[in-house]
């Protein structure tokens, strides 16, 4: 009997470590600071856990890269429904030793399956909301790709080193904000419907309580696995049968009331995986030179094709409402352009060189009115004449497609002068809401980033993968690191990241003060979608000029900045949102003024 009874206590014992929360009170929850300068590296994320894995690193030696794969990772744990291995992501990186910004696309990749054509989605879903709940909409995993690549070619630890932190976080938990309550509550249907995800993200069915602590000893053990056998054991080993077979067949409970379709992605895509070393992209405005991510994102070329359309004037001094309504007018002229012309280069001609020349720019400032609001939406210009290529067809006709609000940036720097500028994501926020079962990481949605109807350069295809707003963004100054920056929000990251660098650097706002500004963001709508308080403050005298507006309806507000700023020889700035989206976190290694 005593034998019995010492194998039901360790039974339940083993239980009770798989419950998500942990049990006692509610915890203290960690302090959030928004802007921290100092010497040394800074660290910049959504989340002080993440932060303060970063810091770790650079405070044990390491350098950006490593700091930024350690504060991803810890991501994945305490930011589960926005990033995680069962994602993608794009990154940018500034080398001291180099002078040189180099890129990483670690975007999620369409299976290699004839089945996955350019109608997949309009023939086997009966909307986006049947497309983004299946398997269908998951695309092949980049995200622990990038991390390994980042720190082979760039970092000074190891992968296992790195994930140190992150497997800190989720065996010991975390402290339950609004935030997160607030998104686990946001997916409570979708969630009960798939069993793996409800075993892990919720609480005897429910939302988790506000204060308490969870932990995801499931995401230890799967970060632990990783850390031992590298790589190969998510790609080609154990866990890539897991993920196929999840993929096939999502485990849904008895009450799921969706038919959770199978998806295509299988062992083969995953072995296949690569990720993709394109050049960055790069504008000059105003003598600062500002590098992004090339296709298959649209943020590089549709920020720098923004600004270069607002160099074409003096934005300084100017009245806020007369800076607004010329960068409100430029992002609906370069978003124009890009639903017609940006694509994954590997299949479409994409003419960069054309939308990012002066000239183009130019053509599309004389058709903007300096006090009236042009007609939404513009149609798109013709960069061919500037490209130079013979592949260029100009498309008058291109749709946009949807785009997803969750995903999470994080920004890093070191000593040296390294900075890295990364965005990550798992597409909706909850991505697919399909959990690897005894793995504790979500799976992507990110196939739904195609374009469900033509004509598009962003049609699906084997093989494809899907456009992206996600800007990682680098500024230079005279070839040395000034600023790093950039946001989750769908496509809403674009014009995000373009009204902070107009804030920045025309306007003379702190960084602070840029990032906190109200948002508005056009994407070539009849109304552009601003947050409440940007109507409130600016709204009047810009309908005066024949814009009209629809408030942001998420109260967390347009985005979630991080960004960094060099404020002088090994001394950083380090800034992300005071309230939006609950607030972000920024240190520095020294002195963490804040």
């Amino acid at each position: 009997m005593r034998y019995i009874t010492i194998i039901v206590l360790l039974v339940a014992a083993l239980v009770t470590s798989a419950l998500p929360v942990a049990a006692g009170g509610p915890a203290k929850q960690p302090r959030k600071d928004p802007v921290a300068h100092g010497r040394g590296g800074a660290v910049s994320t959504v989340d002080p856990v993440a932060t303060d894995a970063g810091l770790e690193v650079l405070r044990h030696g390491g350098n950006a890269i490593d700091a930024a794969v350690a504060a991803a990772a810890t991501l994945g744990v305490t930011e589960p429904y926005s990033a995680g291995i069962g994602g993608g992501g794009f990154m940018v990186i500034y080398l001291a030793r180099t002078g040189d910004v180099v890129t990483i696309d670690g975007r999620e990749e369409a299976p290699d399956d004839p089945r996955f054509d350019a109608d997949v989605f309009v023939d086997n879903t009966a909307d986006f909301s049947d497309a983004v709940n299946s398997g269908l909409s998951v695309g092949a995993p980049g995200t622990l790709a990038t991390w390994v690549e980042a720190l082979d070619e760039y970092g000074t630890v190891s992968l296992g080193k790195a994930l140190r932190p992150a497997i800190r976080a989720a065996r010991r938990g975390f402290v339950v904000d609004e935030t997160y309550a607030a998104q686990t509550a946001a997916n409570l249907d979708r969630f009960r419907q798939i069993s793996s995800t409800a075993e892990t993200f919720l609480v005897d069915g429910d939302v988790p309580a506000v204060g308490s602590k969870v932990r995801n000893r499931d995401l230890a053990d799967t970060y632990r696995l990783l850390a031992r056998r590298g790589p190969r054991a998510f790609y080609r080993g154990p866990l890539a049968r897991e993920i196929e077979r999840t993929i096939a067949a999502p485990p849904t409970t008895s009450a799921a009331d969706e038919e959770w379709q199978p998806g295509y992605v299988d062992r083969a895509d995953l072995a296949g995986y690569e990720v993709l070393r394109p050049d960055p992209t790069v504008s000059d405005y105003r003598g600062y030179e500002i590098y992004g991510m090339g296709p298959p994102s649209s943020g590089g070329i549709t920020v720098g094709e923004a600004l270069n359309i607002v160099e074409n004037t003096k934005l300084s001094g100017q009245d806020p409402v007369d800076v607004f309504h010329l960068v409100m007018e430029a992002t609906a002229h370069a978003f124009a352009d890009r639903n017609a012309y940006i694509g994954d280069d590997r299949y479409v001609y994409v003419p960069q060189t054309g939308l990012l020349s002066d000239e183009f720019a130019a053509e599309r400032w004389d058709q903007i009115d300096l006090q009236e609001a042009s007609d939404k939406p513009v149609p798109p210009g013709n960069p061919c004449d500037e490209d130079g290529s013979d592949d260029c067809v100009p498309d008058p006709n291109a749709v946009d497609g949807a785009a997803g609000a969750s995903t999470t940036h994080l920004v890093t720097s070191d000593r040296a002068g390294n900075m890295v500028s990364y965005t990550l994501t798992i597409e909706q926020t909850g991505g697919s809401a399909i959990t690897v079962p005894d793995r504790g990481f979500l799976l992507n949605n990110e196939l739904t980033d195609f374009n469900f109807t033509g004509p598009s350069p962003n049609l699906a295809a084997p093989g494809k993968r899907p456009r992206s707003s996600m800007s990682p963004t680098i500024v230079l100054n005279d070839g040395k690191p000034f600023l790093a920056l950039g946001s989750p929000g769908g496509a809403t990251i674009i014009t995000t990241v373009t009204h902070v660098l107009t804030n920045f650097l025309d306007r003379g706002l702190s960084l602070p003060e840029a990032v906190e500004e109200p948002r508005p963001s056009q994407l070539n709508g009849q109304a552009t979608v601003a947050e409440p308080a940007f109507i409130a403050q600016y709204g009047a005298a810009l309908k005066a000029r024949g814009h009209t507006f629809t408030a942001f309806a998420d109260p967390a507000g347009i985005g979630a900045v991080t960004a960094i700023e060099r404020i002088g020889r090994g001394k950083w700035r380090a800034v992300a949102e005071a309230e939006r989206r609950g607030g972000g976190d920024a240190g520095v290694t020294a002195t963490r003024h804040r």
